[in-house]
């Protein structure tokens, strides 16, 4: 099998999904010359710390996409409500139409099927349903999958993971949270790499494959 991809769109239910569900291949992708959007449907404003600014997420986003190479003029930014995806789904699959209008990627980067978190249930959900004729690979969420069919593995280099621990730190409204931890983040990608011998991987769950 031989697949190739020139664009690559990653869709996120909140601001921090991508670097941390795929930020090292993302940011292998960038170093190899791939042109990388993001499209994250939330900045969470309502369950931000109080002390913060509500735009705090929405620089965040620009800081981390840039410290893996992507270009702000990539990245997308909505607003949905945090936690009312299910409320809002068919204003989020037209957003997703929209996108796939204006890029057309080859890969597409979504939650993975037994994600339980509401929100990412949506854009898994809507992400399939626009793009059921393109490649989508579902990216890892430890504390909201149930399981993951990890057939998919995406091997990084040291380099690479170190983009996503800077990418991941850039979130500073969200250090409270236990999994932005830089001894999590590199663990799991030794154990993803072991697990097809090679130092560093990432794994996703294949979707959809079309070549």
């Amino acid at each position: 099998m031989n697949f190739t991809f020139d664009k690559l769109l990653i869709l996120t239910p909140h601001f921090d999904d991508a670097e941390i569900g795929a930020g090292a291949t993302l940011a292998r992708f960038c170093r190899e010359g791939k042109n990388i959007y993001h499209a994250s449907f939330s900045m969470c404003e309502e369950s931000l710390p109080k002390d913060l600014p509500k735009d705090i997420s929405s620089k965040e986003i620009i800081k981390a996409g840039g410290k893996l190479g992507i270009p702000s003029s990539n990245i997308k930014i909505f607003n949905y409500p945090v936690r009312f995806f299910p409320k809002n789904r068919q204003q989020i699959l037209e957003d997703i139409i929209q996108l796939k209008t204006q890029i057309n990627p080859d890969l597409v980067l979504i939650p993975c099927s037994s994600d339980i978190h509401q929100d990412h249930k949506v854009i898994y959900e809507e992400g399939v349903r626009a793009f059921k004729n393109t490649t989508i690979l579902g990216y890892e969420m430890p504390w909201n999958n149930l399981e993951i069919n990890n057939r998919c593995f995406i091997k990084v280099t040291a380099e690479d993971l170190n983009k996503k621990v800077n990418a991941i730190m850039e979130y500073k409204s969200q250090h409270f949270r236990g999994y932005i931890n830089e001894e999590y983040i590199k663990s799991l990608s030794i154990v993803r790499g072991t697990q097809v011998s090679s130092n560093l991987a990432e794994t996703f769950e294949v979707i959809r494959l079309v070549f």
